[in-house]
């Protein structure tokens, strides 16, 4: 009796939604992405929205057609395409989320369906809470699967040093249960854009 072929790893990218001088984002990004990667169930990326400098939306055509005219359209369908999953890791600013995300969401449609998202929210003393809700409604109306499980680090200052993110246990364990809620629902999710069902 043969056994059947390991899966391919998830394709995970974690997204750093702040774009500003001065951000922790990237900090607390490189320590979740360090968690990916030792956790062995997935292909981790990192994709910094400051470093992909897609520009304010400017395709002329709707997302849906994927008919991009734009060489940076093409790089980020690219990058979502070939994505099992996404992490946003998101600051709440005004109680929302960054500018940037929302552009970067936009900028795609088909591309993001049935692939699964998570969240690490950070900030003040409501840790990006409210950025992480609003979030999680925009990808849902993308066809994306949002998971109940969330990091949440409020007062994130107090635990950057040095220009790196030291989390605490909740935070570790936190991060746990983002990743074992992409492993159940990122491998069905691939089967259903499969057509297996």
């Amino acid at each position: 009796m043969t056994s059947e072929p390991s899966a391919a790893p998830i394709a995970l990218t974690t997204v750093v939604a702040s774009t500003r001088p001065g951000r922790v984002g990237r900090s607390v990004a490189d320590w979740f992405t360090g968690r990916v990667t030792e956790n062995g169930r997935f292909a981790a990326r990192l994709v910094d929205l400051r470093e992909l400098a897609l520009p304010f939306f400017d395709e002329p055509h709707p997302p849906a057609q994927r008919r991009y005219t734009k060489s940076h359209t093409r790089a980020w369908s690219r990058i979502v395409d070939a994505s099992d999953a996404f992490v946003f890791v998101t600051p709440e600013y005004n109680g929302g989320f960054p500018a940037p995300l929302k552009n970067a969401w936009d900028f795609l449609a088909v591309e993001w369906q049935h692939k699964s998202a998570g969240f690490v929210g950070y900030g003040g003393v409501s840790a990006g809470t409210r950025a992480v809700q609003m979030g999680k409604s925009v990808v849902a109306n993308l066809r994306m699967l949002p998971i109940g499980p969330t990091v949440s680090i409020p007062f994130v200052d107090e635990r950057v040093e040095d220009g790196a993110f030291r989390p605490g246990k909740i935070h570790e364990r936190a991060a746990e249960r983002i990743l074992d809620e992409l492993a159940r629902t990122a491998t069905v999710m691939r089967r259903l854009r499969g057509g297996e069902f």
